[in-house]
C-alpha cells in the first residue's frame, strides 16, 4: 500500500494538471515547461494525459510516417536536396529567414 501511495503522489500530486482550456490558452508555455522536465498533465475526460518530451530519430520517423527504410530515406533526401537547389537556381525557392511576414513581403 505504501508503494501505491508513493506512486500516486509522484504521478498525480506532483504533476501540474490542466484543463484543456487552460492548456490551450498558453500551450507554448506548458510545452516548454514539460520539455524542461516538469510533469505536466492535461485532463481528457477521466484521464490525465502527460506531456512528455521524446527523442525522435529521423530514420525512425521516416519509417513510421512514410514507410521509408534508411536506404530509401537517403535517396529521398538527395532527390529533395536536388529539387531545392533547382528551385533556388530558377529563383523560385529561397531560404526561410525565420520571419515569415518579412519573407512574404519580399
Amino acid at each position: 500500500m505504501r508503494l501505491t501511495c508513493a506512486l500516486y503522489r509522484r504521478n498525480i500530486v506532483d504533476m501540474k494538471t490542466l484543463s484543456p482550456t487552460e492548456a490551450r490558452a498558453n500551450l507554448t508555455f506548458w510545452l516548454k515547461r514539460a520539455a524542461a522536465g516538469e510533469e505536466i498533465g492535461i485532463l481528457c475526460g477521466n484521464k490525465v494525459i502527460a506531456l512528455q518530451s521524446v527523442e525522435v530519430q529521423s530514420a525512425d520517423y521516416a519509417l513510421r510516417e512514410y514507410a521509408l527504410a534508411p536506404a530509401q530515406l537517403d535517396q529521398w533526401t538527395k532527390r529533395m536536396d536536388d529539387e531545392i537547389e533547382q528551385g533556388r537556381a530558377k529563383g523560385k525557392t529561397r531560404r526561410y529567414s525565420g520571419n515569415l511576414e518579412a519573407d512574404l513581403r519580399d
